[in-house]
């Protein structure tokens, strides 16, 4: 079985931050350095100073005014903050208020001579753990959609890993505005997260979504739901995705499918490429942008699907089955369109072919994955499913009524043969880390297993 190549690095890393974590079996370091960096998101670290470093991005909107509270409620809990503004953030604050209270010096021109004689902008990327814009117009939004890279602020969000907080603030019709949702949606797509907007008076005098959120508010939304800090433990693996709805002709311009958006196999493929893997995300239909660093190959049908993921799972070392294919399909396509002629029609349908089985069963397989979406008796079906596929890992969700498929917001039960874990509802890109550093516990448990019964 396939060794971890990130042994070394993981070493590394977990010694910086707890040397006692250092000393556990793998499978345990894994864990204990996930749960650091997910769940108690340590800004300060008491067993050896180590400081959560973050760059606050300000831009050019009446927001702007909060900014300076918001460095300070980050420092006040134990950051180091620098802050990049643009040139219309200016017209609003002044640089030396931000650096008094952040005690740094402020950044804005991407053309100054002193900064970018060491690659100032490049310094700055490979500095921040995370990167918060606060407050972000649409104008902002729309750049880093695009993937402009015209001043400082935004040259750093491009040439950073670091994840990307944005919280916007705007004219409330701004905010709606068809365009703006559609950045919303790419941002997203990428793994960037919101935070607001919230609802309320807003400078120009109208009401409704688009204010800032408030400073202590995001702070306590950071420390609530903490930012993915680069872990790199899926670095040297390769993970193979699934996503997205199948479609299985019926005649040339009809055929059967169903509601899956596919954004959560696109926020799995992005969570785990942050994690440090090579992923390739073989995806059904969608209207999802393809995650930067992420190998993307289209298909179709669940035969489509099925040859596409044989062709690499032998170079796989975790297989993550998150598409929702068409359990049936038309045993004999018509050629040319059905016309509507007869008041009745019918179908015969026979079983598509079972990706996520046939990679079970492989002697020499992947840690496999699979997904469960139940309308009912939820943690019965899924562990059912797990047992009679012979998975090594099922995350289950609810489905129907507003849950599940094409929704921005998801909650998992995750089963394994000797466990359960349950990650609470969130939005997708956010759930899709929980459940990659779940995946990345359960592999090393399950790889070091099998070395052991190999070395028997």
């Amino acid at each position: 079985m396939r060794q971890r190549a990130a042994a070394a690095d993981l070493e590394g890393s977990l010694a910086q931050w707890n040397p006692t974590l250092a000393a556990m079996p793998v499978g345990r370091k894994a864990a204990g350095f996930a749960l650091r960096a997910r769940l108690e998101w340590p800004i300060m670290d008491g067993s050896n100073n180590a400081q959560l470093k973050i760059l606050l991005g300000v831009t050019g909107g009446v927001a702007a005014y909060k900014a300076p509270e918001l460095v300070r409620r980050l420092t006040e809990s134990g950051a180091a903050v620098r802050v990049v503004m643009t040139a219309a953030a200016q017209r609003f604050v002044g640089a030396t208020t931000f650096q008094a209270v952040s005690g740094e010096p402020v950044r804005s021109d991407l053309w100054d001579d002193q900064a970018e004689a060491a690659m100032g902008h490049i310094e700055l990327a490979r500095w921040a753990d995370v990167i918060l814009v606060a407050p972000a117009t649409a104008n902002f939004m729309a750049s880093l959609a695009a993937g402009l890279a015209n001043d400082l602020l935004t040259t750093v969000c491009l040439a950073s890993q670091a994840p990307v907080l944005v919280a916007p603030a705007m004219n409330q019709a701004m905010w709606s505005h068809p365009a703006t949702q559609a950045n919303r949606r790419v941002l997203e797509g990428r793994g960037v997260r919101l935070i607001g907007p919230a609802e309320g008076d807003q400078a120009c005098g109208e009401i409704g979504p688009g204010r800032m959120v408030e400073p202590d508010d995001i702070v306590a939304e950071l420390l609530r739901a903490p930012p993915r800090l680069v872990s790199q433990l899926l670095k040297g693996l390769t993970v193979t995705i699934t996503a997205g709805p199948t479609r299985e002709p019926i005649d040339p311009v009809r055929y059967i499918t169903n509601r899956s958006s596919g954004r959560m196999g696109y926020a799995l493929a992005n969570a785990a490429r942050e994690a440090g893997a090579k992923v390739i995300l073989v995806s059904g239909p969608t209207a999802l942008a393809t995650p930067a660093g992420v190998r993307r190959i289209d298909v179709e049908t669940a035969q489509e699907m099925f040859t596409a993921v044989h062709r690499h799972i032998g170079s796989t070392d975790i297989f993550i089955g998150c598409a929702a294919v068409a359990d049936y399909r038309p045993e004999a396509p018509a050629g040319e369109k059905l016309k509507r002629s007869e008041s009745s029609m019918s179908l015969s349908l026979v079983r598509s072919a079972d990706t996520l089985v046939s990679v079970a069963e492989l002697d020499d397989g992947p840690f496999t994955v699979g997904f469960a979406a139940e309308t009912e008796h939820l943690e019965r079906h899924a562990r059912q499913k797990l047992q009679a596929k012979k998975l090594d890992m099922i995350a289950a969700n609810e489905v129907g009524r507003g849950k599940g498929f094409d929704a921005q917001n998801n909650a998992l039960l995750v089963l394994w043969p000797e466990g359960r874990a349950e990650l609470a509802r969130a939005p997708k890109p956010l759930l899709a880390q929980r459940l990659i550093d779940l995946i990345a516990q359960r592999y090393d448990a399950w790889a070091t297993d099998d070395n052991a019964e190999h070395s028997a």
